[in-house]
Formats: structure tokens, sequence, C-alpha cells
């Protein structure tokens, strides 16, 4: 018998290292680890298909948490604005503050109903030859005790008859405040100055500084007016809130709406309005627009530089407001205003 030949080539291999009991052995264990990489790559590929689903059902229940907080955050918004809305737009309702007795101011307390019957208070500081009846309406924070000097200030300056009243809910006044009842109160007391003056409700002067300009301009538009002045007033209660609270749908929410940008297109007769060009509350943007919306005849804005929306006003108005007066009771001396003014010198005091 022949010498076996050595197809290996390698000195290494013996005389059975590379017979085909090898060879066969060589293809089993590579048969054997091509299975356990296939079975690898099932089981990596049976933990990819885990994973997909574990992220699926993750992110679909990350979706739903998050769609429940965004939900109960706008049903936390609603419920708020429902239930504080009020609290909110007439913070003055919760105060009593002012001065019930004002040292050396004469004035007579008055009483009267609104049309549903909720009892009204105010003050009438009358004067003894007055040129005007004056109704005054004043800003949500305040009340007429609150506003005394103010009050005394415009009866002895611009010789004239005032009377401001306390909204319901507000002062000692009873009830609570809401737009159409406030709105109501102010129609109470504009038909009462006029029977206590013994004039027509059109020869009522109407005077409403911040919320108040909103009232005044309800009354003005529905009843008319001698004539109308407007201190630091917006387009609308809507406008205002949403630019202080960006962040929330406030004008899908609030139901007091106060729009005097609508209204006051209707009005015709004089009107003087004054903003500030720092008004924090009330931007002055407002004020402009509401004034450019008005067809009243004759208008002046008085614009005031550097006030705020609680700072006394400037020297400017106060020149404009009495020569208002002059012009519309008919004073042989009067100055017809410019259609806008402006003066850089605040008054000393809010009088």
């Amino acid at each position: 018998m022949g010498t076996p030949i050595d197809i290996c080539g390698s000195d290494a291999c013996g005389p059975d290292a590379c017979g085909p009991d090898a060879r066969f052995s060589e293809l089993r264990t590579a048969r054997h680890a091509n299975g356990g990489t296939a079975r690898l790559r099932t089981q990596e590929l049976q933990m990819n298909a885990i994973d997909g689903k574990l992220r699926s059902i993750l992110g679909k229940w990350l979706f739903r948490l998050l769609r429940a907080a965004l939900l109960s955050y706008l049903l936390l918004v609603v419920l708020l604005m429902i239930f504080l809305e009020n609290y909110l737009i007439y913070p003055g309702s919760r105060r009593r503050g002012g001065d019930w007795d004002p040292p050396g101011l004469a004035y007579e307390e008055v009483r009267f109903a609104s049309a549903d019957g909720t009892r009204l208070y105010g003050w009438y500081l009358e004067h003894p030859d007055p040129r005007a009846q004056v109704l005054v309406c004043y800003g949500n924070g305040d009340n007429v005790a609150s506003i005394a000097s103010y009050l005394g200030g415009l009866r002895d300056r611009l010789q004239i008859s005032v009377l401001a009243f306390d909204y319901r809910g507000y002062g000692r006044s009873a009830g609570r405040p809401h737009e159409v009842g406030v709105l109501s109160d102010a129609h109470a007391a504009q038909q009462f100055l006029s029977q206590r003056a013994e004039c027509d409700v059109t020869d009522v002067v109407l005077l409403g500084r911040s919320l108040g300009g909103a009232v005044a301009v309800d009354l003005a538009v529905r009843n008319g007016a001698r004539a109308l002045i407007l201190e630091r007033t917006f387009t609308s209660l809507p406008d205002v809130a949403a630019r202080q609270f960006p962040w929330l749908p406030v004008r899908w929410l609030l139901k007091t709406r106060y729009h005097s940008l609508e209204k006051i297109k209707d009005y015709r007769g004089p009107l003087l309005q004054c903003h500030g060009t720092v008004d924090e509350v009330v931007p002055f943007e407002f004020g402009r627009r509401l004034f450019d919306a008005s067809d009243a005849t004759p208008k002046q804005f008085v614009s005031m530089p550097g006030v705020g929306h609680n700072d006394p006003p400037t020297v400017a108005y106060h020149r404009a407001l009495e020569a208002f007066f002059d012009q519309i009771c008919d004073r042989s001396d009067a100055a017809v205003p410019s259609a806008d003014e402006s003066v850089q010198q605040p008054s000393p005091i809010d009088r």
C-alpha cells in the first residue's frame, strides 16, 4: 500500500488530520456555528420587535398622560375663570377703605335703587351755582370715599355739581357686582341725578375713569349725555385681560366684556379723553384706538407723557378739562380745544 497523500500541505497534519472524518467534523462544526448565528439573529429581531412594542406602548401612554394634563389644565383655567372672574375684575368690592367722613368736604349722602331693587349709595357734592351736573363713574378699585378729594377738586375747580355712586357690592351699596348689574346701577344713578338736579338726562355730563369709562360710554350711547369725559379707559375688557395674561384663552372664557370700542361708534356728542403713555394696566394704544373709533364732535385726546395708570394727571389735562367745560357750558371766552395735546409736566396733586 502506498503512502497517504498530504493534501493539507502542512507538516503538522497527521495521517488522520485531513481525512474524510476530519472534513465532516469541520462541516458539522460550521453548521452548528451558522445555526447559532441564525438563532442570535432571530433573538435579536425578537428583542427589537419587543422593544418597538414597548416604545409604542410607552409613547401612547405618554401622549395620553400629556393630553390628560393639558385637558386638566384647561379645565382648571375654565373653573378659575368661572368662579374667580368677578373676584379679579371687581377688587374694590372687597374693600371698604377710604375716608367716609372727610374733613372740610360738604356732601349729601344719597340712596336710590337699581332696576332690580338693589340699594345703592352715593355722595352728591352740590355747587351753589353749578355750570353743569356731572356723574362720576370710578375705576374698579375705588369707592366714593377713596376718591373724596378728587370729587371735591372737581366741584370747586370746575364750578360743577357732582354725583358719585358705589356700584353694587362696592362701598355701602348692596349686592354683588357683575356687568349687567353695574351698567344698570349707572343708569339708575343718571336718572337719580337728573331728578335731583331737575334737569334732563341728556344734560348730565358723564365722567368715567378706567373701568368707569366703559360704564360712561354705555350710558352715553344708551341715554345720551351733554358730554363724555374718559380717563385712562380701554377698548374692551378682554383686550386688557389678553395683554396681561397672554398664556390664557381669556377672550373665549370671559363673560364680562365692557366692549366700549363697538359702543362708542354710536356716540356723537362732545368727547374729552386722556391717557398716560406708560400706563401699565390699560396700555396707551387701547385708549388711542377707542378715541380714533369715535365720531364724536368735537373731540380731543390728551396724551400724558410718563404717566402710569394710577399716577396724577398732567397740568395739560387739567387745562384741557377746564377748557372743555368752558366750551360745553357756552362760555363766551371758551377756547376750542385742539384735537390732540400733550405737556410733559405732571400735576402736583390729583384733584
